[in-house]
């Protein structure tokens, strides 16, 4: 195992002195992957919730994908979108499509039927790889299911093997995923290949892989740009560990699956850690790769102070995820980006592109290998954000992040903020502007702020403001039916967690809207937010507690911070999402000493239905049950 107190941020090696080093293509990750599985067959590959496969399976598998994707056409240049759920099945699809020497478009099932048609079109697909989950594709996309990938076919098997990586350049598209947008409509990123190779290599020559293989667990949603870290690490030997949603976002259950299955290394975001802590503590921590979001300086200190091996990544999907990394060690350091991943070059510059002074405030820019090709079909913005680099060959350029930097009196990189309003929560980027667009779309709504606001420490809720259109009724069922339609066109992650209609925004001097000025008072007073003692012992005896639809509904009000609930009041109606059902099922696990799974809340038509369900997992508890603390202690 590689000692991260001695591994150097920025690895030495041979690199291009006209410019960062261009990945060989022995470095492609299908040509990885190939090497890897003539020389360990017998090594499991993927662990999924459906099953499990050894690298030669999944060899031929990827390779009776990649024939049956060929015979209708597709290949070097093509984009096929990709829509299924967790499992083997996805693992396949995205090496399939490499092989093939497509690029990958994912679409996760969870999107809305009208975000996901948009993203199909704008990214001119023909070929869907989908499972057949009742998905309607628009007119003239092929679709693809498992049982049409042709691995019986044994006449396609052996002639893609040995080819794929012959086939391609690093300048081929890897893939091409969405994020949202400032106009109103999320804009496509597409990848080439060299730069996923970049990011192994990189994170490799820093140190932050074991040189052993491990055990991944795959956290994010394939969406997610961070998922291509997580799961290509399968072509570099790792076994990886495909987790299903609702170990997702439980972390009692995450805990369990991780220590069951020897995870080794974690992908997650800084607030996902702080809900994982306490299950994980007491026993071994996989290593962590933080990303998403800026590590919070008592998060930083906490782990350093611990001697958890945890490496703090620093990236944006248009520079293939990870930029930098740094170590987090040394109780007494700031949280810091760190150094230059080898092959990427980030400089912090002003506004006419000078070189920041050590402790000044500049922009941060990035160059080399890692860069994307672009925007699909947005040659403007294109050019706006992938500047010519000024200290680069000429050809080369670089991102402008929009991210606020200095440069530290060793060097290191230390995150200021953002110069725009766009935002990171729960790992994912939003761009308020994208929501305020959907809300103006609405037919009761005039116009619309949006702003992430700090209902609690560390708890960052998306907030809108609107003003009606005519005489619309702002009634109680207003932001219930706002919310609604919103998330007929964005995903959970962009829906507000609360709308508040206003005569008029406000507005600074100059005519803009005054953010600043938005704010929402909390409901009740200070005291009342606080939960009541519960009482767990009356449900350890067996007995429900008596004033269990008072307890369950005094946990909504205060988690959702609402001024009341009714019993047919439903969860995400009022603004609830994952980490709020989270801290719903937390608090009552604590309270009622009962096993409350997270799929109760998020399954339940309302308050009441929900109730009834607590009532009943209280009642089926015959023998006393440990607190959650103690659980996560064991």
């Amino acid at each position: 195992m590689s000692d991260p107190q001695h591994t150097p941020l920025v690895p030495t090696g041979p690199t291009d002195p006209d410019g960062p080093a261009v990945p060989s293509a022995a470095q492609d990750p299908v040509a990885r992957f190939l090497r890897v599985a003539a020389e360990n067959p017998e090594r499991t590959a993927v662990r999924a919730p459906d099953g499990s496969v050894d690298f030669a399976t999944l060899e031929r598998r990827t390779a009776a994908l990649a024939a049956a994707l060929r015979r209708l056409g597709t290949g070097r240049g093509d984009r096929v979108g990709i829509h299924l759920p967790r499992g083997v099945d996805l693992v396949v699809a995205l090496l399939g499509v490499w092989r093939a020497g497509a690029a990958y478009v994912p679409l996760d099932p969870a999107y809305p039927q009208e975000r996901l048609t948009h993203m199909i079109e704008q990214a001119g697909l023909t070929v869907l790889l989908d499972s057949g989950g009742g998905f309607r594709p628009p007119a003239g996309v092929t679709v693809l299911r498992p049982t049409r990938w042709g691995l019986d076919d044994d006449s396609t098997t052996d002639s893609t093997t040995g080819s794929a990586a012959e086939s391609t350049n690093p300048l081929d598209p890897a893939y091409t995923i969405f994020t949202s947008g400032s106009t109103g409509v999320p804009k496509g990123v597409e990848v080439p290949r060299g730069a996923v190779a970049a990011l192994l290599t990189g994170l490799e020559g820093m140190g932050a892989y074991r040189p052993e293989p491990g055990v991944v667990g795959w956290n994010a949603s394939v969406s997610f740009d961070a998922s291509v870290q997580q799961w290509v690490r399968v072509c570099r030997g790792d076994t990886l560990l495909v987790l299903d949603e609702e170990q997702r976002v439980d972390p009692v259950r995450l805990a369990r699956t991780l220590r069951a299955e020897g995870v080794t290394d974690l992908d997650l975001t800084p607030s996902h850690w702080e809900l994982l802590r306490e299950p994980l503590a007491g026993g071994p921590v996989p290593r962590l790769f933080m990303g998403g979001e800026p590590v919070p300086e008592r998060v930083w200190r906490e782990l350093a102070a611990a001697g958890t091996e945890a490496v703090n990544v620093y990236g944006l999907t248009e520079c293939t995820v990870d930029s930098t990394a740094a170590w987090i060690t040394g109780p007494k350091t700031r949280p810091h980006l760190g150094a230059a991943l080898a092959g990427s070059t980030v400089r912090v510059l002003d506004d006419r592109l000078r070189p920041s002074a050590p402790g000044e405030t500049g922009e941060l820019y990035v160059a080399g290998a890692g860069l994307a090709h672009g925007y699909v079909g947005r040659a403007g913005l294109t050019a706006e954000r992938f500047l010519p680099d000024p200290y680069g060959p000429p050809g080369h350029r670089m991102y402008r992040t929009g991210d606020l930097a200095r440069t530290g009196p060793d060097g290191t990189l230390e995150y200021v903020g953002r110069s725009d309003r766009q935002v990171k929560l729960r790992g994912f980027r939003i761009e308020p502007g994208e929501i305020e667009r959907a809300l103006t779309r609405l037919p009761e709504v005039a116009e619309a702020a949006v702003k992430v606001i700090e209902a609690a420490p560390g708890d960052l809720r998306i907030t809108a403001f609107v003003t009606v259109r005519g005489t619309a009724d702002t009634g109680r069922d207003f932001a219930r039916g706002v919310l609604g339609r919103l998330r007929d066109t964005l995903p959970a992650h962009m829906v507000p967690s609360s709308v508040h209609p206003l005569a008029a925004l406000p507005l600074t001097p100059s005519g803009k809207v005054d953010h600043h000025a938005l704010t929402v008072p909390r409901p009740g007073s200070p005291g009342a937010a606080a939960p009541a003692p519960g009482r767990p012992a009356d449900t350890a005896a067996g007995r429900v507690p008596e004033d269990l639809d008072r307890q369950v509904a005094e946990v909504w009000r205060t988690a959702l911070q609402v001024d009341r609930v009714e019993p047919t009041d439903d969860f995400l109606a009022l603004g609830g999402h994952s980490l709020t059902a989270l801290r719903v099922v937390h608090v009552l696990r604590r309270r009622l000493g009962i096993e409350i799974q997270l799929r109760q809340l998020l399954d339940s038509h309302d308050l009441a239905d929900f109730t009834e369900s607590v009532r009943r997992t209280a009642a089926s508890e015959a023998a006393p049950r440990p607190a959650l603390a103690s659980r996560g202690a064991r």
